[in-house]
């Protein structure tokens, strides 16, 4: 059973950057599209930005150009680098597993809080 534990959130002023990590276990991320969506007070959670097995990346409009998303094969780790950040990024960010286009379920992380002041 896959398990991803994310870290790395925190209180950051505006502008400023967090790296998020997302460490995979029972399942390789090199072999899966792996996603890191976000969810801010009342509103739904969105995807944020993705990773294909073939390392294809999509972003949402809102943090394209200040977010990155990359894996290290060998730690079985993706990460989102988040730059020039701004008080609407605030949100619980979550790593996910997508198996839908395979037929299975998106396999979620417990989430990590950031929290951009101004």
């Amino acid at each position: 059973q896959v398990q991803l534990v994310e870290s790395g959130g925190g209180l950051v002023q505006t502008g400023g950057s967090l790296r998020l990590s997302c460490a995979a276990s029972g399942s390789v991320v090199r072999l899966n599209t792996m996603s890191w969506y976000r969810q801010a007070p009342g509103e739904q959670r969105a995807l944020v930005a993705e990773i294909t097995s073939n390392g294809s990346t999509n972003y949402a409009d809102s943090v394209k150009g200040r977010f990155t998303i990359s894996r290290d094969n060998a730690k079985n780790t993706v990460y989102l680098q988040m730059n020039s950040l701004k008080s609407e990024d605030t949100a619980v960010y979550y790593c996910a597993r997508d198996r839908r286009a395979l037929g299975g379920t998106v396999s979620w992380g417990q989430g990590t809080l950031v929290t951009v002041s101004s």
